[in-house]
């Protein structure tokens, strides 16, 4: 059955799920992780032609979100030393128009800020902080419960819909 899903409402948690980590009076937006494979040009020596040859991993991740008003709790997230990193819970309300049903979009990440820009500061104005969330070791996205993606940079997990993409090279390094 073809429809569409609209994006209604969003959240996010710094650091745990906790109440006063919550984010949802505070977001404007926030940009997932792009999702890109990382390929190598190949040009052969008696070919004619180059491509680009894929299955070479998957690119670094970023997550980005900007937070209206003056934020401290994640102004602190920023920091050098120790590993840095803490998990980002985001939430999403997403609307299907043809049945109107709710569906809870929920992106789960364990990274570093590595960037936080507050923007400029004018009176009238609410300004916004725009963060940046790198060295992503691991994400998952589920759509109504469901698993989309999942990975773990650590354990060299890379999963769709549930089932690995990496079974076999698992396997054949005994990881």
């Amino acid at each position: 059955m073809a429809t569409i899903f609209i994006p209604e409402a969003l959240n996010i948690f710094v650091t745990d799920n906790g109440p006063d980590n919550s984010k949802h009076l505070k977001i404007t937006d926030v940009t997932l992780p792009k999702l890109t494979e990382k390929t190598m040009e190949h040009h052969p020596g008696g070919g004619i032609g180059a491509i680009q040859i894929g299955g070479l991993g998957i690119e670094p991740l970023e997550v980005g979100f900007k937070l209206v008003g003056f934020d401290p709790q994640s102004l602190a997230q920023f920091g050098l030393g120790g590993t840095g990193q803490v998990p980002y819970t985001i939430l999403g309300a997403v609307r299907d128009k043809q049945t109107g049903t709710a569906i809870e979009l929920k992106a789960s990440i364990w990274g570093r800020m590595t960037e936080i820009d507050n923007g400029t500061w004018k009176r009238g104005d609410a300004s916004e902080q725009t963060h940046k969330i790198q060295e992503i070791t691991l994400y998952s996205l589920s759509w109504n419960r469901a698993e989309l993606y999942y990975y773990d940079f650590y354990n060299s997990v890379w999963r769709v819909n549930g089932a690995s993409q990496v079974t076999d090279i698992a396997a054949i390094l005994q990881i």
